[in-house]
């Protein structure tokens, strides 16, 4: 019996790892975040390291896909007047499609070979939020801007304080070159290239319809 999981939070991580355990299962597959260390800057990065390190200490054979921010995401970024906010900088993040994160864990899941395996996943390239707003933009065929503002934006939402300070050490990550690293772990895995964000939006009307100027 195997499973995938990827419970956010490190208390909700080992309630659902713990339940796996219970319920029988052998095999886990966790996504997780890239770079997950008891000090990366991205607060959930943390709470999936202790998670990755409980899973550890359970009889599960466990096998980690750790994951970049979403690819799938970067349309929502965008939001009044056209603009990304947030505490990025220059830094670049390899953005990956959940489409590929689905298809490499059916692989870790139904092939032998990647027990006690940690996988990085990425894109196929690195990309400043400046240049994900040039893209978006194009694609929605209207001016869409980065604009590099620390919690200003988010602290009217009402959202509790963890989260907007999740949201905020997400894109500090960016900003301190954490999430650049390209790795090619996706396609050892599902032997074809990652999705790039070009190729999302081109696929991926939808996505973008929001910003569609009628």
């Amino acid at each position: 019996m195997i499973a995938v999981t990827g419970a956010s939070g490190a208390l909700g991580g080992r309630v659902a790892v713990d339940a796996a355990v219970a319920a029988g299962v052998e095999r886990i597959v966790y996504t997780s975040f890239f770079g997950a260390a008891p000090d990366t800057t991205f607060t959930f990065g943390r709470d999936h390291f202790h998670t990755e390190e409980h899973i550890k200490q359970t009889p599960l054979a466990w096998t980690f896909l750790r994951d970049n921010i979403y690819l799938d995401f970067m349309p929502v970024f965008v939001g009044e007047g056209g603009v990304i906010r947030g505490p990025a900088g220059d830094g670049r993040a390899a953005v990956v499609a959940r489409d590929d994160i689905a298809a490499s864990a059916a692989v870790a899941l139904t092939e032998d070979g990647h027990a006690g395996a940690a996988y990085a996943m990425t894109g196929p390239e690195a990309l400043t939020l400046a240049e994900v707003a040039q893209q978006v933009g194009q694609a929605a065929g209207r001016l869409v801007t980065y604009v590099p503002e620390a919690r200003a934006s988010r602290s009217p939402s009402g959202a509790p304080e963890w989260e907007i300070e999740g949201w905020v050490t997400s894109y500090a990550a960016i900003a301190a070159g954490e999430l650049e690293p390209v790795s090619e772990d996706v396609e050892r895995l599902t032997g074809r290239k990652p999705i790039s964000l070009a190729g999302f939006l081109r696929d991926n009307q939808d996505s973008y319809r929001h910003l569609v100027k009628t």
